[in-house]
Formats: C-alpha cells, structure tokens, sequence
C-alpha cells in the first residue's frame, strides 16, 4: 500500500548569486563589422569601462553569426535584467546568455 502522506521533495533552490561578481554574459547575434562594438558599449552603459581581456568573440561556422562573450562585475539582478533588455530590445541580438 502506498504511502500518500509523504510529501514529494522539493525541487532543490538555484543557487544564489553573491554580489558583486565576475559573470559572463554570451550574447549571440548576426555577423557585423561593428557588433562586438555594440555589446561592449551596452555593457559598459551598464557595468562599466571593460578590458579588452573580458571580451571574447567567436564567429559561426558558415561566418553568418557572432558570439561575443564578455564577463562583467554583476552588482545586482537589476543591472543582469537591464543589459539583457537593452540587447534584445535592439534587435540586433538572437540569444543572451
């Protein structure tokens, strides 16, 4: 006989996020001459003047598609939320990771 008194485990909670930190930021978008300068600029409107050693891109196979790695000192979820908005809202932006 089963036991229907127990309670089903709890889904374990992410893990939380100390501020301020190192966190990478994927941004992935269509290949452009001036791209990777789009997603220093929004992230440095957000997080701050960037080293050229935080900013990592790498083309697509086929060369149609950018991706522009860039790890920031995150202060808080509203600055994470703001930089993600301010890239999909462009347009110009498929995925942010």
């Amino acid at each position: 006989m089963a036991d229907h008194t127990r309670q089903p485990a709890s889904a374990p909670e992410p893990p939380r996020i100390e501020f301020p930190c190192a966190y990478p930021i994927k941004v992935v978008g269509n290949a452009a001459a001036d791209f990777r300068e789009f997603v220093v600029a929004v992230m440095e409107r957000h997080a701050g003047p960037l080293a050229d050693e935080r900013v990592e891109v790498v083309a697509s196979r086929s060369g149609k598609y950018l991706s522009v790695r860039v790890t920031i000192t995150a202060t808080g979820v509203d600055q994470l939320q703001a930089i993600h908005r301010e890239l999909k809202d462009s347009g110009r932006v498929h995925t942010v990771l």
